[in-house]
């Protein structure tokens, strides 16, 4: 969780990228904001956006109920640390050729927003949906040779979710390509395996 201070700095931060009309602000808005559900890029970018939406949105984002909700939260202490140390949320990287694809691939088909993206064109970049952070960093050519990731069942990056069905559903009226059906594993544990457009293998699961 960020502290209070950056959550206030990154509420700033999108008013001012909705003010100079970046478009990546849009699909975050449309995903986030159930008044701007409907609406297009354009549609989004010409209302105004106040501050108070900016950290309602964050909030969303974070699964608080509201914004003084999520900043009590950034402001509590964080637990004890362990006798090793704590560790964080590890944030994978995913090789791609087309940034702009991947990008398009994460925000259109698995509800992803843009964390923010770096470079001019851009060529690395962070997309987030709920806690789930993933790095996409651009390469000229593929890192795994053909189609070995889906040969060897090689799994890029694995998400809990625990709306699995209704995420599996979700991705059902998305168009999206699943390398793996939603199914019960021997072990007990209920998951499904999407393909971005790379051939990265994203799985999802859920254990009871």
């Amino acid at each position: 969780m960020p502290k209070p201070e950056t959550l206030k700095k990154q509420a700033k931060q999108l008013v001012r990228w909705h003010r100079d009309g970046v478009w990546t602000v849009a699909p975050r808005l449309r995903a986030g904001l159930p008044r701007c559900a409907d609406l297009t890029d354009q549609q989004i970018l010409e209302r105004p956006f106040p501050l108070a939406e900016a950290q309602e949105l964050l909030a969303r984002e974070h699964g608080a109920e509201s914004w003084a909700a999520l900043i009590a939260g950034a402001a509590a202490d964080p637990p004890p640390a362990s006798e090793h140390g704590d560790l964080g949320a590890a944030a994978p990287t995913l090789f791609v050729t087309d940034f702009p694809r991947a990008l398009a691939f994460f925000q259109e088909k698995l509800g992803f927003h843009v964390a923010f993206t770096y470079g001019q064109p851009a060529f690395f970049g962070v997309v987030q949906r709920g806690g789930a952070r993933i790095g996409l960093r651009h390469v000229d050519e593929p890192v795994f040779v053909g189609d070995l990731p889906a040969r060897w069942h090689l799994i890029s990056v694995t998400i809990e979710a625990p709306n699995l069905k209704a995420l599996y559903g979700e991705y059902q009226a998305a168009g999206v390509a699943f390398y793996q059906p939603l199914k019960r594993q021997p072990w007990g544990a209920q998951d499904f395996v999407v393909q971005d457009p790379d051939g990265n293998l994203i799985g999802f699961n859920f254990n009871p």
